[in-house]
């Protein structure tokens, strides 16, 4: 697990400023403390940070090959590196070192840009062939490992780990875009391959991109997908046996290391399954962590006990007061970007209390998204089957209606709280599921937003990003439909997004076994109903778990990783919030409804609704702005400024 960063010269070969490399990576420092590196030549420039995990003595980088002419700088694991090291021997390959990282520059000379389809792994890295005259940049299948680039107006191609490694070159200008605006006000996170700048990109989850110098640089190239076929005719009895195996293998793979390791231990059923499966494989006790609250509505440590106490885990726990809201400003400056999962706050102290004692954490990552977990699969089916019965021609209009009418009842039982049902059967499957997950729906964007923002939007919908996906899905299963656009947007933007910086904050690297994409290809095999079946998720990872998990920790109400955001910006955070929402920062902008502002925060405060999603959001883009600001960034515009959006 590392940190790495590069500038190239597209056009020519030119004088590169190690100066400003050194910038770019030490900028990096927290993601690899143990060493930091330079390779520098005409026209060319990479950094590392090292985390040390495997191959610590001699898997320093960048890396070379035998002759020098291929080098490579590399963040993650490839868990088949060993697989890998006879065939390249005996294809003339000569290795001086035992890293993964190595492995990687001679699949490169085998199999040019196919060597990542034979990389098992969570990756993102550059390659520099010098005889070649190439840049090779590459992102793992799931996305769990970011990689971010700009192409700068006279040629020169930056890239780095995160975001603020390549906004450390002075000509990279810092204008908003308008649509990452609208995505993250929808969303809750910036969706690939957008960045919150309009000059920066993330290069998507299982792309890689190719540019040879004295050409145009090209857009980034797939080289897999996950296709849902349902097909597997495989029984229920057969498919837990496969299942149990083939997490073993996972798991197996991802406990490679000469450092210390452990696994995030929720209580859940995927963590604590990646936990059961560990114990099964390790000759002492796994160290395992767990998060406690102090409110008991958000806290699950003592089903994380349970799965300690029956496998005999090293297991530590930390409890986190509810008012742990300090961390606005430290997680505006580890996302480098708007970011509004509150849930980073929880994951930020998990990764600080695993770090305390070891140095590699596996966790449960992926499952929900992969085995059908989410509640609101189940409510999307149920709409479904709504859907079905009712032509279009009267279930919109009818539904429509309803959904206008009806009033938002957040204080009422959750039976009765139907206004977002009625607005979701308005709607075809895709836009249904989009609605669903937004944390400001279209209604409410269109409020908040300012006709010089809207202007700036010139129709632009974040339904877009679902519904490009949607069309590539390939599959009309509705069930399959949503995970797999849950594994294009929501697993990247937001999930992975939120462990990687969170634990490399504190320089841990975290494992994700339910998301080792060989286990991903086969469980888009398996029938929707091995996966939700009427009111329970998880069945086929549930069920094979029951000779191996308590019967409590499998069958209870799902919680979430969660922090009671209602109640602070009631209490603790009541002036905080309001100072920020109604602010001169969000005002100076020009880019919102003053009075809808007002709005949010007064009916929340008064407890007539509940915007807590809505107001952590703004509050989170506050704490962005200002951040900005203090890294000494160019003035606002003035407010109702119509021209181009602002540069922070």
């Amino acid at each position: 697990m590392c940190g790495i960063t590069g500038l190239f010269h597209t056009r020519a070969a030119g004088e590169v400023d190690r100066a400003l490399l050194a910038r770019m990576n030490d900028s990096q420092h927290h993601r690899g403390p143990d060493e930091g590196s330079l390779h520098v030549e005409p026209g060319v420039g990479f950094g590392h940070r090292r985390l040390s995990i495997i191959d610590i003595a001699t898997g320093q980088q960048p890396l070379f090959n035998e002759d020098g002419s291929v080098v490579i700088v590399f963040n993650g694991e490839i868990y088949n590196f060993q697989e890998l090291v006879p065939e390249l021997e005996a294809l003339g390959h000569r290795f001086r070192t035992k890293s993964d990282t190595e492995v990687i520059v001679h699949a490169w000379e085998s199999w040019g840009e196919d060597c990542v389809k034979r990389l098992r792994g969570m990756f993102a890295f550059a390659i520099w062939d010098r005889n070649r005259q190439t840049l090779f940049l590459a992102r793992d299948r799931l996305g769990v490992k970011p990689m971010h680039y700009a192409l700068l107006d006279d040629g020169t191609l930056l890239f780095g780990s995160e975001l603020k490694s390549v906004l450390q070159h002075p000509r990279l200008a810092r204008t908003i875009d308008p649509l990452a605006l609208e995505e993250y006000f929808a969303l809750g996170y910036v969706a690939e391959p957008r960045t919150i700048f309009k000059g920066a990109l993330k290069l998507p989850p299982a792309h890689t991109l190719t540019v040879r110098r004295g050409q145009p640089v090209p857009a980034p190239r797939e080289y897999w997908d996950v296709r849902f076929t349902l097909d597997n005719p495989i029984s229920e009895a057969d498919a837990c046996a496969e299942l149990t195996e083939r997490l073993k293998d996972s798991v197996r793979l991802r406990m490679i290391a000469e450092v210390p390791l452990g696994a995030f231990l929720s209580g859940g059923v995927d963590s604590s399954a990646v936990v059961q499966a560990m114990a099964g494989l390790s000759d002492g006790p796994v160290n395992t962590c767990s998060i406690a609250f102090d409110d008991p509505r958000f806290n699950e440590s003592a089903f994380a006990q349970m799965v300690a106490d029956r496998y005999a885990t090293r297991h530590r726990v930390e409890t986190v007061v509810s008012d742990d809201y300090d961390l606005v400003d430290t997680l505006a400056r580890l996302y480098d970007e708007p970011y509004a999962d509150s849930s980073a706050i929880p994951t930020y102290r998990v990764s600080e209390l695993a770090r305390r004692h070891v140095t590699v954490a596996l966790s449960g990552d992926g499952g929900d998204e992969m085995f059908g977990g989410y509640r609101r699969y189940r409510m999307h089916l149920m709409e479904e089957r709504m859907r079905g019965t009712l032509p279009a021609g009267i279930r919109q209009p009818l539904f429509g209606l309803l959904g206008r009418v009806y009033p938002k009842a957040d204080w009422a039982p959750r039976v009765l709280r139907a206004k977002t049902t009625f607005e979701g059967m308005a709607r075809d499957s895709v836009e249904a599921y989009f609605h669903s997950v937004s944390i400001l729906r279209a209604p409410m964007r269109a409020r908040l937003f300012s006709p010089a923002l809207r202007r700036e939007l010139g129709g632009y919908d974040a339904l877009d990003v679902f519904r490009r996906h949607a069309a590539r899905a390939g599959t009309a299963d509705p069930l399959a439909l949503i995970q797999y656009l849950d594994i294009k947007t929501y697993l990247v933007g937001d999930i992975n997004t939120k462990v990687d910086r969170a634990s490399m904050a504190h320089s841990l690297e975290v494992r994700e076994p339910l998301m080792d994409h060989p286990l991903v290809e086969w469980l888009a095999t398996l029938p929707a109903g091995l996966k939700v079946r009427g009111g329970e998720g998880k069945v086929l990872l549930k069920k094979a778990m029951e000779p191996r998990l308590p019967n409590d920790v499998l069958y209870r109400p799902k919680m979430g990783f969660s922090v009671p955001l209602a109640r602070w910006f009631r209490g603790p955070l009541k002036q905080r919030v309001r100072d920020a929402v109604l602010g001169e920062r969000i005002a100076d902008t020009g880019w919102f409804n003053a009075g809808y502002l007002r709005e949010l925060v007064d009916h929340h405060q008064s407890g007539m609704r509940d915007h807590s999603a809505p107001l952590w959001t703004l509050l989170m883009f506050d704490a962005f702005l200002r951040t900005a600001e203090q890294q000494g960034a160019p003035s606002m515009p003035e407010a109702g400024a119509e021209t181009s959006l602002a540069h922070v």
